[in-house]
């Protein structure tokens, strides 16, 4: 089996961005549904559509604009994917997670994921905050990971550990912001799982069995290829629906529900995240 990227296609798209922008990000962001807004803060940005970029895929789901934003933020030079892929659009892993490996080879040595979860934690309500302390890669252990084929050594060991995958420091730094602006932070365990279905309420009551606190359809492989790359990684979920649990339960979780919840929590996220950007200069 052959990579579906070689390092020099790697290096080909890393080039062809840091061509079009005078800005060296050092801080990679990825913003999930209905968290696209915060891309507007960036200053003096750069705006490149994935379309425009050597090897990217498209992205196809509504509230994920699609773009590239360099800049600044909060004095901090960063590379914002405003929307992701994700595996349920038809694409590899490979390819969802390749500009995570592109923000690598372009400098970028820490990198913040953000995403839209279901609450998992009966504790949880839409519009909370959880910062993903582990996660329980369901879709992995069944053989959907991206780093299955030959290993690309410029980039990571063959069997990298993940038991220091979300950075500590970055976990304390965020929960020192979180203390100081007074904004409620879970902390928890995220569950990724292929989607694009919703869970079932037999699947949310295995998960929660499991120990997970959130699930979602993104995020883990971002967080697996880029400690396998040695970057720093910091997660938070925004929970914008509670996964339901009872079979016939009035209403149902739709995309809708989570991009008005997701819009509804960009103030906290924005304050949560400026803050720990400016926290990574001190």
């Amino acid at each position: 089996m052959k990579p579906q990227f070689t390092l020099q296609q790697y290096d080909v798209a890393a080039d062809a961005i840091l061509g079009q922008t005078a800005h060296r990000p050092t801080v990679g962001l990825i913003l999930g549904s209905g968290l696209s807004a915060l891309a507007e803060a960036v200053e003096q940005a750069t705006i490149l559509p994935y379309g425009d970029l050597p090897y990217f895929p498209v992205s196809t789901v509504e509230g994920h604009a699609g773009r590239l934003v360099i800049g600044n933020l909060a004095g901090v030079p960063v590379c914002v994917m405003q929307g992701r892929f994700h595996a349920y659009e038809g694409y590899s892993l490979q390819a969802t997670t390749l500009p995570v490996r592109v923000m690598q080879r372009m400098g970028v040595r820490t990198l913040i994921l953000t995403n839209a979860a279901g609450g998992v934690n009966p504790n949880f309500a839409a519009g909370d905050l959880m910062l993903i302390e582990d996660h329980i890669n369901l879709a992995g252990m069944a053989g959907f990971n991206p780093l299955i084929g030959p290993n690309l050594d410029a980039f990571g060991t063959r069997f990298p550990a993940m038991n220091r995958t979300y950075t500590r420091r970055l976990r304390d730094l965020a929960k020192a912001v979180a203390a100081e602006h007074a904004l409620p932070l879970h902390r928890g365990v995220y569950t990724f799982l292929s989607g694009p279905t919703f869970e079932s309420p037999a699947e949310v009551r295995m998960l929660r069995m499991l120990g997970a606190d959130a699930v979602g359809m993104s995020t883990v492989p971002e967080a697996v290829v880029a400690h396998h790359a040695g970057m720093e990684v910091l997660a938070i979920s925004t929970i914008t629906n509670v996964a339901i649990d009872e079979l016939d339960a009035e209403g149902e979780p739709t995309h809708e529900e989570v991009q008005a919840a997701g819009a509804m929590i960009v103030p906290r996220l924005t304050q949560l995240l400026l803050g720990v950007l400016a926290g990574l200069q001190k």
